[in-house]
């Protein structure tokens, strides 16, 4: 991709093309964080919803000290529930420790699961134990997808006091939720792991036995 400039960018940003816009977004990576983000303000509530979400996600990456406020107030007050589950998402990536009320705010708040289910892998990604409880509680969760992404942030977060809760989806009849069981556990090293990646292992859905493989040659490689 041949490199524009600020200005050649800028324009780009202002075509009626939304894959103009797109590409102009694309290219501010090789733009340092300082000069990307006034550019990518100016397309953050654009009416192309793949736009505007790229748009949300590039404050995450072009980190400056204006990011964190723009993505908490998009999570909480923007209308869209795909901009607010960006926000979420971009919030986890931040991984800054400040986002940790705002996630648990829109987890319990917000009346869109894709919000709800970005807020919990967001908790996931910035790795404090405080959010035990409520992923724990999102286990009981009536859709699958929010007890996935509370396995998966259990086990991005390491809560071994989380194993026993986690357990209990060996048997599950979503495949999904097995394999999300078998990587977690590859982050929590205790012999109930163990074992249970070894009955894992043996799944009839390869994606879940090559991840309980995976994950138990991990914990295996931690023990020596």
């Amino acid at each position: 991709m041949q490199n524009l400039s600020l200005e050649q960018i800028s324009v780009q940003l202002d075509s009626e093309n939304s894959r103009d816009r797109l590409l102009a977004l694309a290219h501010l990576r090789e733009v340092s964080a300082t000069e990307a983000v006034p550019l990518i303000k100016k397309v953050l509530y654009d009416p192309n919803l793949p736009v505007r979400s790229m748009a949300i996600f590039a404050l995450a990456v072009k980190q400056t000290e204006e990011c964190y406020p723009i993505l908490v107030e998009l999570l909480e007050k923007d209308p869209d529930y795909g901009a607010r589950a960006d926000a979420a998402g971009a919030l986890g990536y931040l991984e800054d420790i400040r986002a940790f009320q705002p996630l648990v705010r829109a987890f319990y708040k917000d009346t869109s699961w894709l919000v709800r289910f970005s807020a919990a892998v967001a908790l996931g990604n910035l790795k404090d134990k405080r959010a035990h409880d409520l992923l724990i509680e999102a286990l009981d969760s009536h859709e699958l997808v929010i007890q996935q992404a509370a396995i998966a942030a259990l086990g991005e977060i390491g809560d071994l006091e989380a194993v026993d809760h986690i357990l209990k989806f060996a048997l599950s009849e979503d495949w999904l939720i097995r394999q999300k069981l078998a990587e977690a556990l590859g982050n929590m090293s205790t012999p109930k792991s163990i074992s249970a990646l070894k009955y894992l292992e043996k799944d009839t859905y390869p994606q879940v036995s090559q991840a309980a493989s995976t994950s138990l040659q991990r914990l295996l490689n931690l023990a020596l």
